[in-house]
C-alpha cells in the first residue's frame, strides 16, 4: 500500500530554530558518510543514519540537497556509511567541517580503503557499510537516500560516538551499560513489576 502525500495546512508554521532546539534532545550515532571515487571524493558527518530493512539490508540518510556529498550520490550511485567510534572525534570534526577542509583534503589523517562500489571506507569504524543507492526521495532541502548494503567491514571496537545537546559524547557498552541500566529503569520495571 502507498500513502498519497498530500498538501499540509498549518496556522502557524514551526519556527526553524524551535525545530533545531527540540531535536537537540534526540541522541544520534555519529557516522561519516562517503561518496565519489578516486580523488573526486567527499564526505560529511551526520547524525540522520537509520536501519531501514534487514531482508535486504538497507539503509536510509536524510542528506541536505546543497552538501558537496549529494551530487556524487546520484552521480556514482553509491556511498559509504562509517559509524564512528569514541575515538574518532577528530574524523567526525573535520568531516563537520571545522578547520574548512572539503572535499578529499578531509580524508587525510585517517586509514581508508576503497569499498567494492568504488566508495571509501574508513578503517577502524565501529562498522562500514558501502551501499548501492536505490531511490533517492527529495523532500524541502533534503534528500532521503535509500542504500542496498553491499558490504559491511566492522570492528571489535565497543565505544561508539554519540550526539546530543550540540556536543560528542563518548558511549562505551563496557563501561556506561551498566550504569545506565542502574539508572535509567526504575528497578520494578526491569523485573516486569
Amino acid at each position: 500500500m502507498n500513502v498519497v502525500p498530500r498538501d499540509l495546512m498549518t496556522d502557524t508554521p514551526v519556527p526553524s530554530a524551535d525545530f533545531r532546539g527540540a531535536m537537540r534532545h534526540l541522541t544520534g550515532g555519529v557516522s561519516v558518510i562517503t561518496a565519489g571515487r578516486g580523488r573526486d571524493i567527499t564526505g560529511m558527518t551526520v547524525t540522520s543514519v537509520t536501519s531501514l530493512s534487514v531482508d535486504p539490508p538497507t539503509l536510509l540518510v536524510s542528506i541536505n540537497r546543497d552538501a558537496s556529498s549529494f551530487p556524487l550520490i546520484r552521480r556514482h550511485g553509491a556511498f559509504g556509511v562509517n559509524i564512528l567510534n569514541a575515538d574518532q572525534l577528530d574524523i567526525a570534526e573535520r568531516f563537520a567541517g571545522k578547520g574548512g577542509l572539503k572535499g578529499a583534503d578531509r580524508f587525510a589523517g585517517a586509514q581508508w580503503v576503497t569499498g567494492v562500489s568504488g566508495v571509501p571506507l574508513l578503517l577502524g569504524a565501529l562498522s562500514a557499510f558501502d551501499c548501492e543507492v536505490e531511490e533517492i526521495l527529495e523532500r524541502h532541502s533534503h534528500g532521503i537516500v535509500i542504500g542496498r548494503v553491499r558490504h559491511i567491514k566492522s570492528s571489535t571496537r565497543s565505544a561508539a560516538l554519540a550526539y546530543w545537546h550540540g556536543q560528542y559524547v563518548a558511549v562505551d557498552q563496557d563501561e556506561d551499560g551498566a550504569r545506565l541500566a542502574d539508572v535509567s529503569v526504575p528497578t520494578r520495571v526491569r523485573r516486569g513489576i
